[in-house]
């Protein structure tokens, strides 16, 4: 660990960012309106396809092709969802569009589940077999079932350790490995669809159509999860500078690169950081930036406390850096009124000391912590609120009373509903301080929050 002063940073002037007018359109507005309009043309167009693929005449064997188109679909959303593409990123955030593409994940699994129940009990009514039987003989005489069931177990199997329950029990890269097996089970699933499908088979512009949805989907994902990703790696090729301790168990790394000027972060957003040292290459831990970015060095603040994060302490100057994004929605971006009020809580203040640095018009932070000594960044807080003429309000105290209950809130800030709310910090504050804002009425319009999960 380096042992040099702190490098200081100086208050700098905010960027300038408009402030929005009541007419403007809001980022995310246009993003979620975009990606229902999306969702809802091609749920038309499946709908069209079937009915021009024709009707079988037996009522199961239709809904169950009706319900596997559907299960299709929603395996294409999902992809969609956790592609990382910047655009939509940046507009709705991460946590929120993994949280979509985890319930469009049990949309995959019921319409599939009622595919292969309806088909066998379908086909059994015109045979001798019973459905299990029926749907064993399917697998083993029509080209693409086998396949298609395999692809359904591996989807069980995904399902299964997503769960809440398993997902806390998982080390993220383990569970991350085993949902690699989704795009196997999607190729499978395409190719059941090829071989079997009849909106698919049944006309060209039905062929020209999957081809087209499927294709796009991988494309995304590809791009936005692989090519951008290394492409951002090569061009600025970050390296550890510093690694500076900030307390006994919060250290601040600072990474510099090539062309940081062209690297399209903001203040607010985060990093899926990877030291590529011998034991630790293969882990990846979502951290924010702590300063807003100046084009020269992005700094991250990390509370080292678990075997995960531990080793980062010890970090050398000039390790090599692995980071993929920027990602996150909690941004300035999304601002609707000329001025915020900033909660931190803990090692959630990372983002809010780098969003202090960035947002124009006046801004109140407060700052929620156990003790004095576990302010984080608290010096550079306080400079950097004397310089942007910014109110800073350090709350300290055990978790109960809630010192941030609506009374209290509304007494450090009395003019709350006029101002964007940005908060960060550990789950339960969080929770607790979103309860307080809906009862003093702020609009969720104003009320802005990100989650950092790797897998919701």
């Amino acid at each position: 660990m380096t042992t040099a002063p702190r490098v200081p940073r100086v208050p700098r002037v905010p960027r300038a960012v408009q402030a929005p007018t009541a007419s403007a359109l809001r980022p995310k507005a246009v993003a979620r309106t975009g990606l229902y309009a999306f969702c809802a043309a091609n749920a038309l167009v499946v709908a069209v396809l079937f009915v021009q693929g024709g009707f079988a005449s037996n009522a199961l064997i239709v809904l169950g092709r009706l319900a596997g188109l559907y299960g299709a679909l929603f395996m294409a959303f999902q992809l969609l969802l956790v592609a990382r593409l910047p655009w939509l990123d940046r507009r709705i955030g991460m946590d929120r569009l993994t949280s979509w593409h985890r319930w469009t994940g049990f949309g995959v699994l019921w319409t599939l589940l009622a595919h292969v129940v309806l088909i066998s009990f379908g086909y059994a009514q015109g045979s001798s077999l019973d459905p299990l039987n029926q749907l064993i003989d399917l697998a083993e005489t029509v080209e693409g079932v086998l396949r298609a069931l395999v692809a359904f177990v591996l989807l069980i199997v995904i399902g299964g350790v997503s769960a809440r329950a398993a997902r806390r029990r998982l080390a993220y890269e383990t569970w991350h490995f085993i949902h690699l097996y989704t795009y196997v089970a999607v190729v499978l699933a395409f190719t059941h669809q090829v071989a079997a499908g009849t909106s698919f088979t049944s006309s060209s512009w039905g062929t020209a159509y999957w081809y087209t949805l499927w294709g796009a989907a991988l494309a995304a994902v590809f791009t936005g999860r692989l090519a951008l990703p290394l492409w951002r790696n090569l061009r600025h090729r970050l390296r550890v500078s510093a690694v500076v301790p900030e307390n006994e168990h919060v250290v601040s790394v600072y990474v510099t690169g090539r062309d940081l000027d062209r690297l399209p972060a903001r203040a607010g957003q985060f990093f899926l950081w990877r030291f590529l040292t011998r034991d630790r290459w293969w882990q990846a831990n979502p951290f924010s930036l702590s300063a807003a970015p100046d084009g020269r060095t992005l700094r991250l603040t990390v509370k080292t406390a678990g075997d995960g994060t531990a080793a980062i302490r010890h970090l050398k100057p000039g390790t090599r850096v692995f980071a993929e994004g920027p990602y996150g929605a909690f941004t300035a971006m999304h601002r609707t009124r000329p001025d915020a009020l900033l909660i931190a809580g803990g090692v959630g203040v990372t983002p809010i000391r780098a969003l202090l640095e960035e947002l124009p018009g006046h801004a109140v932070v407060v700052y929620r912590v156990t003790a004095e000594r576990d302010a984080v960044l608290h010096d550079e807080l306080r400079d950097l609120a004397a310089a942007r003429g910014a109110e800073l309000h350090l709350v300290t105290g055990p978790p109960v009373p809630d010192r941030l209950a609506p009374a209290e809130l509304a007494r450090l800030v009395p003019d709350l509903a006029d101002r964007d709310v940005f908060l960060c910090g550990p789950p339960p504050m969080m929770n607790a301080v979103l309860g307080t804002l809906r009862e003093l009425d702020v609009p969720a319009s104003q009320i802005h929050f990100e989650r950092f999960s790797l897998a919701g």
